[in-house]
């Protein structure tokens, strides 16, 4: 499925987008440089085997506008939970609305009620980016990272968890929030969509 907001695109990433995600994901990850211990800190933050092995665990989407993907985001169903992984803006076009567009069609989209996000505890700014898009910090964050994560110690010790619960009735998705005529809002069904 993919889903045009005016000129702008919401697209499943493939095999052949690796290169522009793997661009998109280190470049806006050097946000994290001296803001999380240098013991956990990686550059780059996601090499491109890693990448490829994430893919295959998970489904990613991406933001694209003209052509380039300028944002990613994946997610993961893990038994009863949908985890929200891998949501990187390029830096020049964070705050536009892109991450909010691709956690709000994931969460949309998501086939479970309850969804979480991991994040590190010194990344403050993506802390306010969860909670303002409707996630609160959850006070179990070690049971949950123990339960539905693959992650060593010392992140957890260095990572909080934030979740949300979709409610019974549908809500709108962020691009409905506008009056549809204003955003030309088009929805074409390439494929049946099918979460993991």
């Amino acid at each position: 499925m993919r889903v045009w907001i005016g000129e702008d695109l919401i697209r499943k990433c493939n095999e052949s987008d690796c290169q522009a995600m793997y661009s998109v994901i280190n470049e806006a990850a050097k946000a994290y440089k001296g803001a999380i211990p240098e013991d956990r800190y990686n550059d780059p933050c996601m090499p491109m085997q890693e990448l490829r092995s994430e893919m295959g665990e998970m489904t990613f989407f991406g933001y694209e506008k003209d052509g380039k993907l300028l944002a990613v985001a994946g997610f993961q169903q893990v038994r009863d939970v949908t985890l929200v992984r891998h949501v990187y803006v390029l830096p020049e076009h964070q705050r536009k609305g892109m991450g909010t567009e691709l956690l709000s069609y994931i969460v949309q989209t998501a086939s479970t009620r309850r969804i979480l996000v991991g994040t590190w505890q010194a990344a403050t700014w993506a802390i306010r980016f969860y909670e303002k898009n409707g996630f609160k910090l959850q006070p179990n964050k070690d049971q949950l990272l123990k339960e539905y994560w693959k992650i060593p110690e010392r992140q957890i010790e260095l990572s909080v968890v934030l979740g949300v619960e979709k409610t019974a009735k549908p809500q709108p998705r962020s691009w409905n929030k506008h009056n549809l005529s204003e955003k030309k809002i088009r929805i074409a069904q390439e494929k049946v969509f099918r979460p993991l």
